[in-house]
């Protein structure tokens, strides 16, 4: 019995790939009960430097000696990106080949289209990589919590802006200070716009909503808000309030039957929640099932490693599934056998408490004019500080923690203050208590 796979990419992830299965052959064939071998690897240029040298002739730059190759039971789609990797992984399904992949942004936009093809294939589709590198968090909520009504899940999902908000937090650094740190650490992209908007951990946010409800939100129905806006004095009141800062993901039942609420935003969390410990590139999961109760996940969520460590453990996931079930209907890719693409609930309907801070003119009134355009909006304070006066501007900061309130009513409070010629620059973070 032997098990062959292709890789469509070679890069940091795909190098890492093979070198498990090549250096850590015994290992794997002790687990599995037979040898994995990579076959092909498609890659954009034959002589780049990969980082792991691969056997003779595995190297193509043909993907359809991969895709379709009846040779090849399960590909690896390591390339990134949604073309060609949705046309590929289509063809190489409705070939009759089981796929891996670590592409979160394909999955999270076409999951829809492809995990149909696979249900009409009989064929599997793994993506534990895509969401939290090494952390096995698609499994546990897949067949460790199966008996479980899952009421919500909070993730840190991204390692670059968690090594940011962690800078930022400890030593006090700006965003752009905090940034160059983590680019300069190798952690950072060039061009880091994704993970510092909060697109890469949305991505993940609506896979993980998917296997937990069985709904796949669309990417445009949630809110998504970065951390770029973030500022040192935000942290070190924050932990004056007893919080700290994380780039959160949230997915709930609200009220904890529905609808289903599905948001993405920089967040106070209490400073001795187990999350709020989660610092530098980790990655960390909370998943409250009615049963389970409350289980805690946490690990490298990206790396060649970690990432590729999660790869393997697919294909022989993969490798058990297509001896022991070729024949037989294979159970819902994700756990459910009726995917729904529903809507989530608005942002607007969302029930929050607010952390606001607004820079005013150092004057008589200006915190009850405040004060009261929030009680016009149905918006109870619930603590007040005022300090730090600007030497350059004479502005001080004036800093409010709300009572919950509707994020529409909060929303139009803020837009209401900030039109008073006594109020400068505003921030906003919203406070999780409920976790």
């Amino acid at each position: 019995m032997l098990t062959k796979i292709g890789l469509l990419g070679y890069g940091n992830v795909g190098a890492g790939v093979a070198r498990l299965v090549k250096t850590e052959a015994q290992l794997l064939d002790d687990k599995l009960g037979w040898p994995l071998s990579l076959v092909k690897a498609v890659v954009r240029n034959l002589s780049a430097n990969r980082g792991f040298a691969s056997d003779p002739g595995v190297l193509t730059t043909d993907p359809h000696e991969v895709v379709g190759n009846p040779e090849i039971q399960v590909v690896c789609e390591l390339m990134g990106g949604i073309e060609p990797a949705r046309t590929l992984i289509l063809e190489a399904l409705s070939a009759g080949q089981h796929v891996v992949t670590a592409n979160k942004a394909l999955l999270a936009t076409h999951g829809i289209e492809i995990f149909k093809k696979a249900a009409e294939a009989n064929r599997d589709v793994m993506f534990e990589a895509a969401v939290a590198g090494a952390i096995p968090v698609i499994r546990t909520l897949k067949e460790g919590l199966t008996a479980n009504r899952i009421q919500s899940l909070y993730g840190i999902l991204n390692g670059t802006t968690n090594h940011i908000i962690s800078r930022m937090s400890k030593d006090a650094l700006t965003f752009q200070e905090a940034l160059a740190e983590s680019q300069a650490a190798g952690y950072a992209e060039a061009d880091p716009s994704s993970d510092i908007d909060g697109l890469d951990a949305a991505h993940k946010l609506v896979l993980l909503s998917a296997l937990a409800y069985g709904v796949l939100p669309r990417l445009e129905d949630i809110h998504v808000e970065g951390i770029s806006l973030l500022e040192p004095v935000d942290f070190a009141f924050a932990s004056e309030f007893g919080y700290v800062i994380k780039l959160l993901a949230i997915s709930c039942l609200h009220d904890g039957h529905g609808p289903l609420e599905v948001r993405l935003h920089p967040a106070m969390i209490p400073s001795g929640h187990l999350l709020a410990g989660v610092n530098g590139v980790m990655n960390a999961i909370m998943i409250r099932g009615h049963a389970s109760g409350d289980i805690f996940l946490s690990g490298p969520g990206a790396g060649m490693m970690p990432t590729a460590s999660s790869v393997v453990g697919d294909i022989i996931e993969v490798a058990r599934s297509h001896l022991s079930m070729a024949s037989t209907l294979r159970p819902p890719l994700l756990g459910w056998r009726n995917l729904k693409a529903e809507a989530v609930m608005p942002m607007s309907e969302a029930l929050l408490g607010y952390y606001l801070r607004f820079a005013v003119l150092d004057k008589p009134g200006v915190l009850s004019a405040i004060s009261g355009v929030f009680g016009r909006h149905n918006i109870s304070l619930a603590q007040v500080i005022q300090k730090g006066q600007d030497p350059r501007t004479g502005l001080v900061n004036l800093v409010m923690l709300t009572h919950r309130a509707l994020e529409r009513d909060l929303q139009a409070a803020v837009a209401e203050a900030r039109k008073m010629e006594t109020v400068g620059d505003t921030r906003l973070i919203r406070v999780e208590e409920s976790l």
